[in-house]
Protein backbone atom coordinates (compact mmCIF):
# COMPACT_ATOMS: atom_id res chain seq x y z
CA UNK A 1 0.00 0.00 0.00
CA UNK A 2 1.37 3.53 -0.78
CA UNK A 3 0.44 6.53 1.22
CA UNK A 4 1.19 10.15 0.81
CA UNK A 5 3.72 11.55 2.96
CA UNK A 6 2.68 13.27 6.57
CA UNK A 7 -0.31 10.77 6.69
CA UNK A 8 -0.97 7.94 8.61
CA UNK A 9 -1.55 4.75 6.80
CA UNK A 10 -5.05 3.55 7.29
CA UNK A 11 -4.34 -0.27 8.56
CA UNK A 12 -1.81 1.42 11.00
CA UNK A 13 -4.68 4.15 12.17
CA UNK A 14 -7.53 1.22 12.20
CA UNK A 15 -5.63 -0.85 13.93
CA UNK A 16 -4.84 2.17 16.38
CA UNK A 17 -7.93 2.91 17.25
CA UNK A 18 -9.35 -0.38 17.32
CA UNK A 19 -6.77 -0.92 20.21
CA UNK A 20 -8.20 1.90 22.06
CA UNK A 21 -11.36 1.31 21.70
CA UNK A 22 -11.87 4.52 19.88
CA UNK A 23 -13.08 3.16 16.98
CA UNK A 24 -16.93 4.05 17.09
CA UNK A 25 -18.24 6.04 14.41
CA UNK A 26 -18.85 10.02 15.59
CA UNK A 27 -22.83 10.72 14.84
CA UNK A 28 -23.87 13.48 12.43
CA UNK A 29 -24.48 16.49 14.06
CA UNK A 30 -27.85 17.39 14.88
CA UNK A 31 -30.06 19.54 12.67
CA UNK A 32 -29.79 22.50 15.40
CA UNK A 33 -26.19 22.54 14.87
CA UNK A 34 -26.19 22.83 11.29
CA UNK A 35 -28.70 26.09 11.40
CA UNK A 36 -25.95 28.28 12.79
CA UNK A 37 -23.65 28.50 9.43
CA UNK A 38 -21.27 25.80 7.19
CA UNK A 39 -19.96 23.04 9.28
CA UNK A 40 -16.16 23.62 9.88
CA UNK A 41 -14.58 20.78 8.44
CA UNK A 42 -11.71 20.40 11.38
CA UNK A 43 -11.27 16.79 11.78
CA UNK A 44 -9.42 14.02 10.30
CA UNK A 45 -10.90 12.35 6.96
CA UNK A 46 -9.61 8.66 5.65
CA UNK A 47 -9.87 8.14 2.60
CA UNK A 48 -9.25 4.57 0.38
CA UNK A 49 -8.31 5.11 -3.02
CA UNK A 50 -7.04 2.35 -6.18
CA UNK A 51 -3.57 2.94 -6.94
CA UNK A 52 -4.75 4.79 -10.32
CA UNK A 53 -5.94 7.87 -8.53
CA UNK A 54 -2.75 8.10 -6.80
CA UNK A 55 -1.74 11.90 -8.65
CA UNK A 56 -5.61 13.46 -8.81
CA UNK A 57 -6.59 12.08 -4.97
CA UNK A 58 -3.64 13.63 -3.70
CA UNK A 59 -4.21 17.04 -5.45
CA UNK A 60 -8.07 16.87 -3.96
CA UNK A 61 -6.63 16.27 -0.61
CA UNK A 62 -4.63 19.24 -0.99
CA UNK A 63 -6.81 21.70 -2.18
CA UNK A 64 -9.64 20.65 0.86
CA UNK A 65 -6.94 20.81 3.35
CA UNK A 66 -6.40 24.16 1.95
CA UNK A 67 -10.07 25.42 2.02
CA UNK A 68 -10.47 23.98 5.46
CA UNK A 69 -7.32 24.67 7.21
CA UNK A 70 -8.34 22.69 10.14
CA UNK A 71 -9.03 19.34 8.59
CA UNK A 72 -6.23 16.93 7.71
CA UNK A 73 -6.77 14.21 5.11
CA UNK A 74 -5.15 10.64 5.29
CA UNK A 75 -5.04 8.77 1.66
CA UNK A 76 -4.14 5.57 0.93
CA UNK A 77 -3.58 3.70 -2.02
CA UNK A 78 -3.43 0.11 -3.15
CA UNK A 79 -5.24 -2.06 -5.38
CA UNK A 80 -9.59 -2.03 -4.78
CA UNK A 81 -9.60 -5.36 -3.49
CA UNK A 82 -7.41 -4.85 -0.57
CA UNK A 83 -9.08 -1.48 0.36
CA UNK A 84 -12.66 -2.74 -0.15
CA UNK A 85 -11.79 -5.92 2.02
CA UNK A 86 -10.36 -3.17 4.55
CA UNK A 87 -13.71 -1.62 4.94
CA UNK A 88 -15.61 -4.64 4.65
CA UNK A 89 -13.27 -5.60 7.80
CA UNK A 90 -14.69 -2.66 10.16
CA UNK A 91 -11.71 -0.06 8.96
CA UNK A 92 -12.79 3.21 10.45
CA UNK A 93 -12.98 5.13 6.95
CA UNK A 94 -14.77 7.92 5.76
CA UNK A 95 -14.54 7.52 2.10
CA UNK A 96 -13.57 4.45 -0.51
CA UNK A 97 -12.74 4.77 -4.26
CA UNK A 98 -12.29 1.73 -6.35
CA UNK A 99 -11.49 0.90 -9.91
CA UNK A 100 -14.78 -1.05 -10.39
CA UNK A 101 -17.94 -1.38 -9.77
CA UNK A 102 -17.78 -4.97 -9.44
CA UNK A 103 -15.42 -4.26 -6.52
CA UNK A 104 -17.14 -1.91 -4.70
CA UNK A 105 -20.35 -3.99 -4.68
CA UNK A 106 -18.44 -6.12 -2.52
CA UNK A 107 -17.71 -3.22 0.34
CA UNK A 108 -21.85 -2.24 -0.43
CA UNK A 109 -23.04 -5.75 0.12
CA UNK A 110 -21.54 -5.66 3.89
CA UNK A 111 -21.79 -1.97 4.37
CA UNK A 112 -24.33 -0.60 2.37
CA UNK A 113 -24.33 3.08 0.84
CA UNK A 114 -24.60 4.73 -2.93
CA UNK A 115 -21.65 4.98 -4.86
CA UNK A 116 -21.43 7.33 -7.50
CA UNK A 117 -19.42 6.90 -10.67
CA UNK A 118 -16.67 9.70 -10.57
CA UNK A 119 -14.07 8.74 -13.49
CA UNK A 120 -13.40 6.28 -16.16
CA UNK A 121 -10.74 4.94 -17.60
CA UNK A 122 -9.40 2.05 -20.12
CA UNK A 123 -6.41 -0.29 -20.39
CA UNK A 124 -3.29 0.49 -22.80
CA UNK A 125 -0.09 -1.75 -23.98
CA UNK A 126 2.86 -0.12 -21.98
CA UNK A 127 6.52 -0.87 -22.36
CA UNK A 128 9.42 0.79 -21.34
CA UNK A 129 10.90 3.47 -22.73
CA UNK A 130 12.58 2.84 -26.37
CA UNK A 131 10.13 -0.39 -26.47
CA UNK A 132 13.66 -2.51 -25.69
CA UNK A 133 11.60 -5.94 -25.83
CA UNK A 134 10.17 -4.61 -29.74
CA UNK A 135 6.91 -4.78 -28.54
CA UNK A 136 4.42 -4.03 -31.43
CA UNK A 137 0.91 -5.54 -30.47
CA UNK A 138 -1.35 -7.23 -27.21
CA UNK A 139 -0.40 -10.82 -29.18
CA UNK A 140 3.43 -10.29 -27.73
CA UNK A 141 2.33 -11.00 -24.57
CA UNK A 142 2.02 -14.57 -25.48
CA UNK A 143 5.71 -14.51 -26.18
CA UNK A 144 7.48 -16.66 -23.67
CA UNK A 145 11.06 -15.21 -24.89
CA UNK A 146 9.04 -11.65 -23.37
CA UNK A 147 9.50 -10.48 -19.40
CA UNK A 148 5.52 -9.76 -19.10
CA UNK A 149 3.74 -8.29 -15.84
CA UNK A 150 0.21 -8.26 -15.71
CA UNK A 151 -2.28 -7.84 -12.95
CA UNK A 152 -3.40 -10.58 -10.65
CA UNK A 153 -7.07 -11.63 -11.78
CA UNK A 154 -8.62 -10.60 -8.19
CA UNK A 155 -8.00 -6.93 -8.97
CA UNK A 156 -10.10 -4.64 -11.13
CA UNK A 157 -6.92 -4.22 -13.31
CA UNK A 158 -6.46 -8.02 -13.39
CA UNK A 159 -9.93 -8.38 -14.28
CA UNK A 160 -10.23 -5.85 -17.34
CA UNK A 161 -7.18 -6.93 -18.17
CA UNK A 162 -8.47 -10.96 -18.85
CA UNK A 163 -11.23 -9.43 -20.92
CA UNK A 164 -9.22 -7.68 -23.24
CA UNK A 165 -7.04 -10.72 -23.52
CA UNK A 166 -10.29 -13.07 -24.50
CA UNK A 167 -11.48 -10.13 -26.85
CA UNK A 168 -7.99 -10.33 -28.13
CA UNK A 169 -8.21 -13.81 -28.19
CA UNK A 170 -4.43 -13.74 -27.01
CA UNK A 171 -3.43 -16.38 -24.09
CA UNK A 172 -0.73 -14.00 -22.11
CA UNK A 173 2.45 -16.11 -20.55
CA UNK A 174 3.03 -13.31 -17.37
CA UNK A 175 5.58 -13.84 -15.43
CA UNK A 176 4.48 -11.64 -12.37
CA UNK A 177 1.62 -11.11 -11.10
CA UNK A 178 1.03 -7.65 -9.01
CA UNK A 179 -1.63 -6.73 -6.72
CA UNK A 180 -2.10 -3.32 -8.30
CA UNK A 181 -2.02 -1.29 -11.57
CA UNK A 182 0.92 0.66 -9.99
CA UNK A 183 2.93 -1.97 -9.79
CA UNK A 184 3.08 -3.04 -12.90
CA UNK A 185 3.76 0.59 -14.17
CA UNK A 186 7.09 -0.04 -11.78
CA UNK A 187 7.79 -2.90 -13.38
CA UNK A 188 8.17 -1.30 -16.65
CA UNK A 189 9.68 2.31 -15.28
CA UNK A 190 12.38 -0.41 -14.06
CA UNK A 191 12.95 -1.99 -17.18
CA UNK A 192 12.03 -5.26 -14.92
CA UNK A 193 9.52 -6.60 -17.90
CA UNK A 194 9.12 -6.00 -21.50
CA UNK A 195 5.83 -5.18 -21.74
CA UNK A 196 2.05 -5.02 -19.82
CA UNK A 197 -1.02 -3.76 -19.84
CA UNK A 198 -2.03 -0.83 -17.22
CA UNK A 199 -4.33 2.24 -17.42
CA UNK A 200 -4.05 4.94 -20.08
CA UNK A 201 -3.45 6.85 -16.86
CA UNK A 202 -0.25 5.60 -15.60
CA UNK A 203 1.69 5.63 -18.66
CA UNK A 204 0.92 9.51 -18.69
CA UNK A 205 1.43 9.30 -14.89
CA UNK A 206 5.06 7.95 -16.02
CA UNK A 207 5.85 11.15 -17.60
CA UNK A 208 7.99 9.10 -20.75
CA UNK A 209 9.31 6.41 -18.80
CA UNK A 210 7.13 4.09 -20.29
CA UNK A 211 5.07 4.08 -23.85
CA UNK A 212 1.44 3.31 -24.45
CA UNK A 213 0.55 1.40 -27.39
CA UNK A 214 -3.81 1.61 -27.89
CA UNK A 215 -5.81 -1.89 -27.73
CA UNK A 216 -7.37 -2.81 -31.09
CA UNK A 217 -11.24 -1.43 -31.58
CA UNK A 218 -12.67 -4.61 -30.97
CA UNK A 219 -10.27 -5.57 -27.69
CA UNK A 220 -10.86 -2.31 -25.05
CA UNK A 221 -10.71 -2.84 -21.76
CA UNK A 222 -12.44 -0.28 -20.01
CA UNK A 223 -13.58 0.80 -15.69
CA UNK A 224 -15.85 3.00 -13.99
CA UNK A 225 -14.35 4.01 -10.62
CA UNK A 226 -17.37 4.49 -7.90
CA UNK A 227 -16.59 6.53 -4.58
CA UNK A 228 -18.38 5.63 -1.88
CA UNK A 229 -19.43 8.36 1.87
CA UNK A 230 -19.49 5.09 3.80
CA UNK A 231 -22.88 4.94 5.73
CA UNK A 232 -20.84 5.00 9.11
CA UNK A 233 -18.39 7.68 8.23
CA UNK A 234 -16.60 8.95 11.33
CA UNK A 235 -16.56 12.23 9.68
CA UNK A 236 -19.88 12.32 7.30
CA UNK A 237 -19.65 16.63 6.50
CA UNK A 238 -16.29 15.99 5.33
CA UNK A 239 -16.61 12.70 3.14
CA UNK A 240 -19.40 14.55 1.33
CA UNK A 241 -17.24 17.36 0.60
CA UNK A 242 -14.18 15.38 -0.32
CA UNK A 243 -16.49 13.42 -2.96
CA UNK A 244 -18.08 16.67 -3.89
CA UNK A 245 -14.79 17.95 -4.77
CA UNK A 246 -14.26 14.99 -6.92
CA UNK A 247 -17.48 16.06 -8.94
CA UNK A 248 -17.25 19.24 -9.02
CA UNK A 249 -15.66 21.52 -11.84
CA UNK A 250 -12.20 21.40 -10.59
CA UNK A 251 -11.99 17.50 -9.33
CA UNK A 252 -13.60 16.62 -13.08
CA UNK A 253 -10.35 19.19 -14.81
CA UNK A 254 -8.12 17.11 -12.45
CA UNK A 255 -9.28 13.70 -13.86
CA UNK A 256 -9.48 15.20 -17.59
CA UNK A 257 -6.19 16.28 -17.07
CA UNK A 258 -4.89 12.73 -16.03
CA UNK A 259 -6.27 11.03 -18.97
CA UNK A 260 -9.52 10.12 -17.01
CA UNK A 261 -12.73 10.08 -18.41
CA UNK A 262 -15.61 11.69 -16.78
CA UNK A 263 -19.15 10.81 -16.32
Amino acid sequence: MRDRRRRAGVPALAAALLLCGCATATPPPTAGAASDGPPALDDALVVLAAASLTEVVTQAADQLEAAHPGLTVRTSFAGSSALAGQVVAGAPVDVLVTASRATMTRATDVVGGEPVVVATNRLQLAVPAGNPGGVTSVADLADPDLTVALCAPEVPCGDVTADVLQLAGVVAAPDTLEQDVRAVLTRLVLDEADAGLVYRTDVRAAAGAVEGVDLPAHAQGTTDYPALVLPEAPHPRAAAAFVALLQGDAGRQALTDAGFGVP
